[in-house]
């Protein structure tokens, strides 16, 4: 199994306010201490099957401009998200299935370029998102418990798409098997492996109290399992994929 990572802005960054104050209030946190930021997703080649794990902005986009004071700033665009996949090498066509963690554009935009790519995704999200059709595969989650996670989906030898909810009503995450290392997509869990580490939840959520649940579980899970924890808004996703990291929690 092969994982890349498919880069889109660099260079970023987030205040600890933004990061940190979900639970707590943003006050309680300093707004002048910033952790980087960036934008990526990710690509896994199962040796069967092309997997994407969501899919950044549409091309051409607005770029998120910098601003004094902002709470987060994507970066620099790197390149479009069809430039980039493409940089991988491999097709729109060969890809089979588009995971989606959540109904943001930044994980979702890009979804219409890939013409035989099943896209699984919560029935909350896909409602919201107002997505139907043929290709769209409503997650039913109903493969049982899966570690300490309550429900799963097998989604291709290795690979569960598992319910996480809270940043968004349906939000979810998805687990790969790789070896002896778990490799955990998690979309917005947390916007900084910073915010992982300190236990504290971003100041973006649709249910605060599932959101505190989800967090529960994924560090539940990162103390019990060799875990290298993949992030969507800050370079140690990346960083973590290149050096097959294991998350370390007290």
């Amino acid at each position: 199994m092969k994982i890349l990572a498919i880069k889109m802005f660099e260079n970023g960054f987030m205040s600890q306010a933004f990061a940190f104050g979900g639970e707590e209030g943003k006050e309680k946190f300093d707004e002048q201490i910033i952790y980087r930021s960036s934008l990526q997703n990710f690509l896994i080649d199962t040796g069967k099957e092309v997997i994407l794990i969501d899919t950044g902005f549409d091309n051409n986009s607005p770029v998120p401009p910098k601003k004094l004071g902002s709470p987060l700033y994507m970066g620099e665009k790197v390149a479009d998200y069809m430039e980039s996949f493409l940089q991988t090498g491999y097709k729109p066509e060969q890809v089979s299935k588009i995971l989606i963690t959540h109904k943001h554009p930044d994980h979702t935009g890009a979804i219409k370029h890939f013409p035989n790519a099943k896209i699984y995704i919560s029935k909350e999200d896909a409602q919201a998102m107002k997505l139907e059709g043929d290709n769209v595969v409503i997650a039913t989650y109903s493969d049982g418990a899966y570690h300490n996670f309550p429900q799963s989906q097998k989604i291709a030898e290795g690979i569960y798409f598992i319910p996480a909810k809270g940043h968004t009503l349906g939000n979810s995450i998805v687990i790969a098997e790789v070896e002896d290392k778990y490799f955990m997509f998690h979309g917005d869990v947390t916007y900084c492996d910073a915010a992982l580490k300190a236990n504290k939840l971003s100041i973006v959520f649709e249910d605060i109290k599932l959101a505190r649940q989800t967090l529960d579980e994924v560090r539940q899970f990162i103390k019990e399992n060799p875990t290298v924890y993949l992030s969507t808004h800050c370079p140690e996703g990346i960083e973590n994929l290149e050096m097959q990291r294991i998350m370390k929690l007290d």
